[in-house]
């Protein structure tokens, strides 16, 4: 959340537009599934689904006790832990669209 809350702090003191702030946020997504894409690396987790959202074609899971395992480059699980994980997705349609 440091981007969108950084760029709310420059939207409040009126140093970036809302429209700029969005149109960063856009390519920041487009950027990170460009990259995702790249990754040859398997990861898997599991969670207790705490709540979950679905409006205008953008779905938001809230999830705790989040448990994730990758298998690095060199062929080792790592498992990472974490209470609280936010997991905000839509279709990547949508993105290519703007």
């Amino acid at each position: 959340m440091a981007l969108t809350d950084a760029l709310d702090e420059m939207v409040t003191a009126r140093e970036l537009t809302p429209t700029i702030a969005m149109r960063i946020l856009l390519e920041f997504d487009r950027c990170i599934v460009k990259e995702l894409e790249l990754l040859k690396q398997k990861t898997t987790f599991g969670a207790h689904l705490h709540t979950y959202r679905f409006c205008d074609n953008v779905w938001t899971f809230i999830l705790e006790n989040v448990k994730f395992k990758a298998t690095n480059y060199s062929g080792i699980v790592e498992e990472i832990h974490a209470d609280k994980v936010k997991v905000v997705a839509c279709d990547s349609k949508i993105l290519e669209r703007k």
